[in-house]
């Protein structure tokens, strides 16, 4: 007859690692840490960030986030999980769209100018840029313009050119999230954008 272990013996807990996943003694598994997590997150959360707060090795994070966001895909829930920006984030589902934009009011989210939009686009194809070169490639002044995209958040100080002592801006993680871009590598061609009548040294920069 096998006897168990006597009342002294140490108790068996499974490494760290190897914690099952579901509930137990009041500590939550790791797909309910991530999720407790992404839902109160206002901006992408790295992977790496994720490791370390809930101390579980970066290649069980990763794999895992991604386990999810194939479930909630699969599932057909009104929201994914996305990687962007460096990070991942909870998103409502492109195929809800609708009912969300009923859902809210008209004139809650204010919409970038035909100026903004200009002036953004050429901080994020010439960054780290001045306003000066901005308002050089627009045509016209673009200090007030670069004031309001700095207080939204969607670019921000690079520093100051060597020469000139200039300030230089540059887009911010915000910007690529609010595109859905990963890194500034996603950005498109410009060049098919471009009209015919462009001057040429800016055609050449592009």
């Amino acid at each position: 007859m096998t006897e168990g272990p006597g009342p002294d013996a140490p108790e068996h807990r499974p490494p760290q690692d190897e914690a099952p996943d579901g509930p137990g003694e009041g500590v939550p598994g790791l797909r309910a840490s991530i999720e407790a997590i992404l839902l109160v997150v206002d901006e992408p959360v790295a992977e790496i960030t994720l490791a370390q707060l809930l101390e579980r090795p970066r290649p069980q994070v990763a794999a895992t986030l991604r386990e999810l966001a194939a479930e909630y895909t699969e599932q057909g829930r009104g929201f994914d999980l996305r990687e962007v920006a460096g990070g991942w984030r909870y998103y409502t589902r492109d195929v809800c769209a609708p009912v969300v934009e009923r859902f809210v009011t008209d004139g809650q989210q204010a919409r970038l100018t035909q100026a903004a939009l200009e002036t953004l686009a050429v901080v994020a194809y010439r960054q780290p840029v001045s306003r000066a070169r901005v308002s050089a490639v627009r045509g016209v002044n673009s200090d007030g313009v670069m004031r309001t995209l700095t207080l939204r958040g969607l670019i921000e100080n690079a520093g100051q050119e060597a020469e000139t002592g200039a300030h230089l801006y540059r887009t911010t993680g915000y910007f690529l999230e609010r595109l859905g871009l990963r890194d500034l590598g996603e950005l498109p061609e410009l060049a098919p954008f471009l009209p015919d009548d462009l001057p040429e040294d800016i055609v050449e920069e592009s």
